[in-house]
């Protein structure tokens, strides 16, 4: 699996989502801007000593991102108000699951080029704005892996 963090903010955030890739073997696409530099303390903290374990890569924007994505995988928005819950969403193994901004989520424009799918979770309290990014992360990429029968578990 892929996991694409789109402008990522908060470095512990991005932390915790590499250790998540380290232990599940998910390649983990950075896409410029960053909200902080990849020497930051909280983001090496967060991440622990996996940081040697992750296949990341680093992109200068979405148009270099995107130009690297096989035609055969698909590419799942997560956001908000997506048309489809993430559990209903039929997952392939080299799939790619895209997350947003943690203040401004994905670009209106991006989740209209790829509506059939855009992805939400959901939320049963409509106080609650969102769900942590790294939390959000980590209930889709398990539901995909779980799709495919966890391959690749030791």
């Amino acid at each position: 699996m892929h996991v694409v963090l789109v402008e990522p903010e908060i470095p512990p955030n991005t932390g915790n989502v590499a250790r998540l890739c380290a232990a599940t073997q998910s390649t983990l696409h950075l896409i410029e801007p960053f909200g902080f530099t990849l020497d930051d303390k909280q983001l090496k903290r967060a991440g622990m000593d996996y940081w040697q374990h992750v296949d990341w890569r680093r992109w200068k924007n979405w148009p270099a991102f995107l130009e690297a994505v096989p035609p055969t995988s698909k590419l799942w928005l997560v956001e908000s108000n997506g048309p489809t819950r993430y559990s209903d969403a039929q997952f392939g193994l080299n799939d790619y699951l895209v997350f947003g901004r943690e203040t401004a989520g994905l670009p209106k424009a991006l989740l209209d080029e790829h509506q059939q799918h855009w992805l939400r979770i959901p939320m049963f309290n409509p106080a609650a704005r969102s769900l942590n990014l790294s939390n959000c992360v980590a209930l889709v990429l398990f539901e995909a892996l779980r799709q495919n029968s966890f391959a690749g578990e030791i």
